[in-house]
């Protein structure tokens, strides 16, 4: 079954829903953003976080010992990284943290072959999120689905998604998760009901597959 990731939680609130809905991530963002919660309060909500809800990191070209030591502080149990990081990075950033702790790299997905390069990169899964050349994700805007490679395997799936298409995204592209935040929230804060609705269209759509 399709797996559910709720990004941008950064309340008390969030994490209570989450914890009522259990979706399989949440996200907490370390870069720019309005969502953007400081090491201190994704500790502090991670205390609060179910136990099976696992959480992910998110970060745009950030120093690699920062990343690190959120996971050596069992903050975060995955690393999402949004920005521009290459091979050399990500290789480094290995190699500091010394932990089996698995990376999403999110590419911008313009076109098949933006996307045949990116999946070359040193990473467990890959993110494909709306391209925005002022922003390097987030803006709740789908992309063309029929450009991704039909061979793509397990990843990510992000960009305006919402309860009444992520079913339809679901059965055309099969992937391994979805991602969701602007799409579960009201004037810019999380909505149980649009949390609630969108992990059980998610789930409806796996029983039927």
């Amino acid at each position: 079954m399709t797996k559910v990731k709720i990004c941008g939680l950064r309340r008390e609130e969030d994490i209570r829903i989450v914890n009522k809905y259990l979706p399989d991530y949440i996200g907490f963002v370390f870069a720019d953003s309005k969502r953007k919660v400081t090491r201190e309060e994704a500790h502090r909500l991670k205390s609060q976080l179910d136990e099976r809800i696992l959480s992910v990191g998110v970060f745009v070209n950030a120093p690699i010992e920062e990343i690190a030591a959120l996971v050596k502080a069992k903050i975060i149990n995955f690393i999402q990284l949004h920005g521009d990081e290459e091979e050399n990075y990500m290789n480094a950033l290995r190699c500091m943290i010394k932990e089996a702790v698995p990376i999403i790299k999110a590419l911008r997905a313009v076109d098949t072959a933006n996307i045949e390069i990116g999946r070359k990169l040193p990473a467990d899964y890959f993110l494909l999120d709306t391209y925005s050349a002022e922003h390097y994700g987030g803006i709740g805007k789908t992309f063309d689905w029929n450009i991704v490679p039909g061979d793509f395997g397990k990843f990510y799936l992000a960009g305006g998604l919402n309860s009444g298409n992520v079913a339809t995204a679901i059965e055309m592209l099969h992937p391994y998760c979805v991602d969701i935040s602007s799409g579960v929230e009201t004037e810019g804060y999380k909505d149980e009901k649009k949390v609630m609705e969108f992990i059980a269209a998610v789930r409806a759509a796996g029983r039927t597959e």
